[in-house]
This record gives C-alpha cells, structure tokens and sequence, in this order.
C-alpha cells in the first residue's frame, strides 16, 4: 500500500470514529501547540507509514487530531507506553491489565486506540484511571454542597485543581466532535463558576 493510500485510509478512519467537522485555522494552532506531526514523532521509528499500519491494525491509538491541510497530529508521547510495555506486540496486554474487570480494560483499550484522550496532557492507565476519579467525586461533591468556606469547599477545590492540571485547554474542534461541553468545561470551568473560592474575585 502506496503512502498515499495509507493517509488517505487513516484519515478515514478518523472520521469515522470522530465524525467530519471542520478543523478551524485556531483549532489548527491549538493542535500544533500541543501535538506533534506523526512524521517528527517516527524519527527512528520506522517512519510515519510503519506507524500508520499499526494505527490502521489497531496496535497504536489513532490521531488526536488531523489539522485542514490533513496532517496527522499525536502525542509527542506516543510510543511511550509501547516503550514501557516492552514493544507494541506487549502493549495491549500491558495495558488492559492495569484494570481488575478485564471487561473495563477492554473497554478502556478501545477508547485509548479511538485517539480521543486528548483529555489529558499525558496518557496512560494511571492518568485515565485518576481522572475518572476525579470527574467522580467533583460531580458527587457538587451534588451535596457543604460550607462554601469550609473543609468541603478546600477538598472540592483541591480535587477541581489536580484535574485542571491534568488536562489541556481542549479547543472548538473537540466540542464538535464530542458533541457538547469538554469534561475540563463541566468539572474544571463550570465548577469554579459554581462554586468560586472565598475571596474570589466576582
């Protein structure tokens, strides 16, 4: 299969997992600040159409994003979990077995191969694992609000800041293709809206 062919099928399968939005020249910007283009990322890797073939066969995470021009945007990262997992042959056993429920795994295997965790500035089983927690207990904290200047108010807070630090700005794009407001839109901005810290300014 010619390079041609291989861009052409990747970018197909993209948007058959993220549907077919316009990428908007700040959503391009945004991409290129936080990813890097495939080719750069395969330096010595084999080359980006090596990394294709194990992103079209289900063995590496999809693009985060494909900027206007059709450029395949990716973690600067990508390789870093094959790496630690000992190659990409060993990488999906590595991975799922960071979960008790083989079923959750699974699951977890397929959203990380969807390229869609561009929730988080550094991907892994602990980072996605840590982030659900934290989605989890804002949502339950601002389910039963307590003293606003108080220990609940701190936790809140604290939780609110540990996942602002683990995600990025997310851009318009995202909103498209996720269909609505990012989680850094729901648990990060719209909880400090909600619920501003004492001395905030209003």
């Amino acid at each position: 299969m010619s390079d041609t062919e291989l861009r052409q099928r990747l970018a197909a399968r993209f948007r058959e997992v993220n549907g077919d939005h316009p990428m908007s020249a700040a959503d391009d910007a945004y991409a290129g600040e936080q990813f890097a283009e495939l080719e750069a990322v395969c330096v010595g890797r084999g080359g980006g159409d090596a990394a294709r073939r194990l992103m079209l066969a289900g063995r590496l995470p999809l693009p985060g994003y494909l900027r206007s021009d059709g450029t395949e945007m990716v973690p600067r990262d990508l390789f870093s979990l094959a790496d630690e997992a000992g190659g990409v042959d060993g990488l999906e056993a590595w991975f799922t077995g960071h979960w008790a429920d083989p079923v959750e795994g699974k699951a977890e295997w397929a959203a990380y191969l969807s390229g869609q965790y561009v929730c988080l500035h550094a991907v892994s089983p602990a980072t996605i694992r840590r982030k659900g927690l934290l989605t989890a207990a804002i949502a339950a904290a601002a389910e039963e609000p307590g003293d606003p200047r108080g220990p609940w108010a701190e936790r809140l807070h604290a939780l609110v800041d540990e996942l602002d630090r683990l995600e990025p700005a997310f851009c318009a794009y995202d909103r498209l293709r996720f269909g609505g407001p990012t989680s850094r839109d729901l648990f990060v901005d719209a909880i400090r809206v909600r619920f501003p810290r004492p001395g905030a300014a209003t």
